[in-house]
């Protein structure tokens, strides 16, 4: 009789989004009461299924490949939503802050702020929904945004405004040859094709430096991670936001190619939702003093 569902193992995928998620093996087999070993086998296993690799194996440790950026974003989604579902079944929800972020907002931004907040509040708990897709609001207390926050009629509060700036791979500029943004036309470029979030394109980011559209080897992804992890690997240069790129760029991942930026047409913000606590607006209010350099909270009356 046929499988319903077109699944590998649920052990191996357990063993990898583990190791995902931590970027080792050793803290993903503590994590599992397993031996490093067990878990290498498992994700080796997974690997061998799938037909590709899903980590690239460096002396110092790990980094997700494209595919096995993609497999992680899928399931770690699955795995929050099947947790909410048994927390709900065993009237065991959890009485905490959940932030409905995307997956490069959560990875980037949110994430490390978070170890700084629980040693500061021990006894608070945050969860995320972590989703690219469109999920709606109800489903958390706050949600992090980028767009239009005059054009959205919740009650918000400005994070920040980035510049954005074409970064690519150490040696990317050397290899194809550039030197100011114009020569950015020809290059191979990663394009974001995220309906949800609005995005700026090459077309705007390049037309607002005075240059043409470019004409270069496109690229085309629907997930930002993945889009930085193309250009960690060489593969074309993308737009990055300082806010969310600054450290990659310090630890030397990504090189920025150009010395110009433009500011962007769009800010990051928080969106507070009716369902939210006083615990959710505490932490809305906590993530908002925290950032360095931040312009005044700007709120829009629901």
């Amino acid at each position: 009789m046929p499988r319903p569902y077109n699944l590998p193992s649920l052990r191996a995928l357990s063993s990898f989004e583990a190791a995902a998620r931590h970027l080792s093996f050793k803290t993903a087999a503590r994590e599992l009461n397993v031996t490093p070993t067990a878990i290498s086998h498992q994700v080796r296993a997974l690997e061998d299924d799938l037909g590709q690799p899903l980590f690239r194996r460096q002396h110092r440790g790990v980094e997700l490949t494209a595919a096995g950026a993609y497999l992680f974003t899928t399931l770690q989604r699955s795995f929050e939503a099947i947790s909410d579902t048994v927390d709900g079944l065993r009237g065991t929800g959890r009485d905490g802050v959940t932030v409905l972020v995307s997956t490069a907002m959560s990875a980037l931004w949110l994430t490390p702020k978070l170890t700084d907040y629980w040693r500061l509040h021990p006894d608070s708990e945050v969860s995320q929904i972590v989703s690219d897709a469109d999920i709606p609001d109800a489903a958390a207390d706050l949600s992090l945004c980028y767009g239009d926050i005059d054009a959205d009629t919740g009650d918000c509060a400005l994070l920040f405004r980035d510049r954005i700036c074409a970064v690519g791979a150490p040696g990317f500029a050397r290899r194809h040859v550039i030197t100011q943004a114009r020569d950015l036309q020809r290059a191979p470029l990663i394009h974001m094709t995220d309906t949800r979030h609005q995005w700026t394109d090459w077309t705007g980011w390049l037309g607002a430096l005075g240059c043409p559209a470019p004409r270069g080897h496109r690229i085309a992804v629907n997930n930002y991670m993945i889009a930085l992890q193309m250009a960690k690997d060489g593969l074309g240069a993308v737009l990055g936001w300082d806010g969310l790129v600054g450290p990659l760029i310090e630890a030397g991942e990504l090189d920025q190619l150009v010395d110009d930026r433009i500011v962007s047409p769009n800010c990051f913000y928080i969106k507070t939702h009716r369902r939210a606590s006083d615990p959710a607006r505490r932490f809305r209010d906590w993530l908002v003093s925290t950032h360095a350099g931040a312009v005044p909270v700007a709120r829009v009356a629901e």
